[in-house]
């Protein structure tokens, strides 16, 4: 298994569209970095959250998520509570090859203000935008900047093509679009 460099990435987003909208270059004077890297590509973060709240006082059940547990939100600039949590999606459209997985990485930038950013893999065959976990770990509010770069994807390519890709399961999450809050199959 290999990670790949730019030069595959942009084949890939250019030829295959593994990744719409592209861009070639790595963007960041005064503003959270996004874009192509030398192994990955920065994903920006879009316009529209889902932020926890506590006002109903239920309980947060994977299995029976409630949406009345996150306030909607839309805006250049979306504030984090303190010690809370907020989802929010790519920007980015991704179509996953069938022998590649993606791991992503939250950017160092927001981790230095104890924002941690959690994204499960994007396993082969996935194709759909990224809902992406914010955290704020701080007892103080914290900006997250939309349209900007919020974590760093790593495309890594199989030495041999997997059984069963995750279009082939009909995953619960397949071309998703916008933040996808949790749901189980039924």
């Amino acid at each position: 298994m290999g990670l790949k460099a730019d030069n595959w990435i942009k084949k890939m987003a250019l030829e295959h569209k593994m990744i719409e909208p592209f861009c070639e270059a790595n963007i960041g004077k005064g503003i959270v970095s996004y874009g192509l890297s030398s192994y990955g590509y920065d994903i920006r973060v879009g316009r529209e959250f889902k932020i926890f709240t506590n006002v109903n006082s239920t309980l947060v059940d994977p299995k029976n998520f409630v949406e009345e547990n996150v306030v909607d939100f839309q805006g250049d600039v979306c504030i984090v509570p303190a010690n809370s949590f907020a989802l929010a999606s790519t920007i980015e459209y991704f179509k996953m090859p069938d022998d590649v997985l993606a791991i992503c990485l939250g950017k160092s930038t927001y981790a230095r203000c104890g924002i941690i950013v959690n994204v499960t893999p994007f396993e082969p065959g996935f194709e759909g935008h990224i809902t992406i976990e914010i955290s704020n770990t701080t007892p103080l509010p914290a900006k997250i900047y939309a349209n900007e770069g919020i974590a760093q994807v790593l495309f890594l390519q199989g030495d041999q093509p997997c059984d069963v890709t995750y279009a082939d399961k009909k995953g619960k999450y397949q071309a998703q679009k916008g933040i996808t809050l949790p749901r189980i199959l039924k």
